[in-house]
């Protein structure tokens, strides 16, 4: 099994980029899975289910962030999809975690990011993009190729990855994704979160909601001094 894992900030093009790459794939005769996670809606699964044929389905975390329910359910999924006799689980993300990064080892984690979104984009988004393989920046026609050369040095400067431009609305340019997916390896076990999860010692993720660091425990800072650990 190959696993694909596509994340980025909302509306940044990922089920378009998806779903053009899965069209070429299955011309290729891939058998794929595809998989959905978001927070309360979607229907992602049910255009790639009927417009593509494929077996699709979706979760949604509810309380949990989106990251943190992909780690408990990916394992479930990759089984599902080599169930189903995919050779190939494209996994789409929220993306609405800047902290965490959604790629497990050994899989092929896509950044999508949009050339409309701001040129300082690259530098907020963290792990999401400085752990992945590759960025994938869509509406490049909307944008100037001044705006597009800058956009592209600053992923640069924020990982050191591959920069595919696209216009995925239109299908231009997907070929070198569906290359760097069809050339990664499989995703064998032990399947293991890459890099370092936030931590956790928080009373907030625990559901406490007072405002001000003095009504927490664990790991607090204030405006005035940075991370520290406060006991109970």
């Amino acid at each position: 099994m190959k696993v694909v894992i596509c994340a980025g900030p909302p509306t940044s093009g990922k089920t378009t980029v998806l779903k053009q790459a899965a069209r070429k794939l299955l011309a290729r005769e891939h058998p794929l899975a595809y998989l959905k996670i978001d927070v309360q809606y979607a229907d992602e699964d049910e255009m790639f289910s009927d417009q593509l044929g494929i077996p699709a389905r979706k979760i949604y975390s509810g309380e949990l962030c989106p990251d943190h329910c992909s780690v408990l359910v990916l394992g479930d999924a990759i089984r599902w999809a080599e169930s189903e006799g995919a050779d190939i689980l494209l996994v789409e993300s929220a993306g609405l975690c800047l902290r965490c990064a959604p790629y497990i080892e050994r899989s092929l984690g896509i950044a999508v990011l949009e050339a409309t979104s701001g040129m300082n984009l690259p530098r907020k988004i963290g792990a999401m993009l400085s752990l992945a393989d590759l960025a994938a920046v869509t509406k490049i026609d909307l944008v100037s190729q001044a705006e597009k050369e800058v956009f592209r040095a600053n992923i640069q400067e924020a990982a050191e990855i591959p920069v595919v431009e696209t216009d995925a609305l239109h299908g231009i340019n997907i070929d070198p994704v569906v290359a760097r997916i069809e050339n990664m390896g499989h995703t064998t076990e032990p399947w293991v979160l890459r890099g370092n999860p936030p931590v956790s010692t928080c009373t907030i993720c625990a559901g406490k909601k007072d405002i001000g660091w003095e009504k927490h425990f664990g790991i607090v800072r204030g405006l005035e001094f940075d991370l520290t650990y406060r006991g109970q």
